[in-house]
């Protein structure tokens, strides 16, 4: 058994309602997978699976998530061991300050990486700083401030929704016990 975990893309926000109850059930029944644990009612699931493939994965929990629930699915899987290398990665000074967020985006799609990546140069980094990763874009941004910034803004580009999901550090926390 390997350590997986799936982070489902714009669950609980813009109409897609999936209660966590029934998405461990998913996950359990519909899926087969073991130990599965939710945090918080963002879409965040731990799971252990015998496949160890994660690209196979996505598109059984797609698919499965697809007919229980009745929408389009897109989720992020990753072995819990590159989940904690991400982590790690973070690149910035101090995550807990108490005026900063800190984020890890999930992103999907190599230009999208490289263009989220590349307005770094264009930031304030009094208000936000970026900093690309392996499949990721680390994102430090001042509180208040997270759909207002320019980053923000960027992320908030509806072409991108299909291909990035977000991630606050203590959630990556709270996944990684």
């Amino acid at each position: 058994m390997s350590r997986f975990v799936a982070l489902l893309r714009g669950v609980n926000v813009g109409g897609v309602t999936v209660r966590m109850a029934p998405l461990r059930e998913v996950f359990e029944s519909g899926l087969g997978f073991g130990s599965v644990r939710t945090v918080l009612a963002s879409g965040n699931v731990v799971f252990d699976a015998e496949a160890g493939d994660a690209a196979a994965l996505r598109r059984a929990i797609e698919d499965a998530l697809r007919r229980e629930f009745g929408y389009d699915a897109r989720v992020f899987v990753l072995p819990h061991d590159v989940l904690s290398r991400i982590r790690a990665g973070y690149p910035f000074d101090d995550p807990a300050a108490a005026d900063r967020n800190p984020y890890v985006v999930l992103v999907d799609d190599a230009d999208a990486l490289d263009s989220l990546a590349a307005t770094a140069a264009s930031l304030d980094p009094t208000v936000e700083r970026v900093a690309a990763g392996e499949g990721v874009v680390y994102w430090e941004v001042t509180k208040g401030s997270t759909t207002s910034s320019r980053f923000g803004k960027a992320l908030a580009a509806r072409k991108l929704a299909p291909v990035v999901t977000t991630r606050n550090l203590r959630t990556l926390d709270k996944l990684l016990v």
